[in-house]
């Protein structure tokens, strides 16, 4: 199967099953915890996975909001492995605001 069409099938299911969207060639996701610690507890689980992944997501975060956007720079857009990491980032558990 043509890395595309996989990318583009799970990127159809990755949104419709959660809130990351497709913006300005990203996928694009925005969360609000409870507070700062919950926040960086979050981005800290992420990491480990993020390294073994070899991945450099972009983030920004201010107090209890976090905002990631994923694309593969060397691809120019969205890969499968953009895909992985935003699934394995659903997983982590968050406590909303």
């Amino acid at each position: 199967m043509d890395l595309a069409v996989v990318v583009f099938w799970g990127l159809g299911s990755l949104i419709l099953a959660s809130a990351w969207a497709v913006v300005n060639g990203k996928l694009h996701k925005e969360i609000e915890f409870v507070g700062f610690t919950e926040a960086w507890q979050f981005m800290t689980i992420a990491v480990t996975e993020i390294e073994k992944m070899n991945h450099h997501p972009e983030w920004f975060n201010v107090y209890n909001k976090l905002v990631i956007d994923l694309m593969t720079h060397d691809a120019g857009g969205i890969t499968e492995n953009d895909v992985n990491l935003a699934k394995y980032l659903d997983k982590i558990p968050i406590i909303p605001s």
